[in-house]
């Protein structure tokens, strides 16, 4: 399994968000940024092919979340058409899960397990 890993929870629906597209990227201490890896979150909401299976490295990293998509499929207005989320993993190795809950006009995430 890869080291990060993510699920994306519709709180508005309380149902798993399926089919949203998702990047994930390494971003330099200059602001650049280099894309590891991507995919689209499952019929769970998830996404766990983000790296190979293997440690993730410490440094600082970005998960961006195409919002946009998934709410225009449903036909429903929304107020975020990205997500982006910045997290740093301070030690490498070990698991790192960054779960989003998502509504059309609001968003929150934490570190998972």
């Amino acid at each position: 399994m890869s080291p990060i890993t993510t699920h994306v929870l519709d709180t508005s629906l309380g149902c798993p968000a399926e089919g949203i597209a998702v990047v994930l990227c390494q971003v330099a201490k200059s602001g650049e940024t280099v894309e590891l890896g991507r995919g689209i979150t499952n019929s769970d909401g998830r996404v766990t092919d983000l790296l190979s299976a293997g440690e993730a490295q410490a440094g600082t990293y970005r998960i961006e979340f195409d919002t946009a998509s998934y709410f225009t499929r449903s036909g429903r207005e929304a107020f975020y058409p990205k997500v982006e989320v910045l997290f740093e993993v301070v030690t490498s190795g070990g698991h790192y899960h960054v779960p989003l809950l998502l509504s059309p006009f609001g968003y929150s995430t934490y570190r998972g397990s």
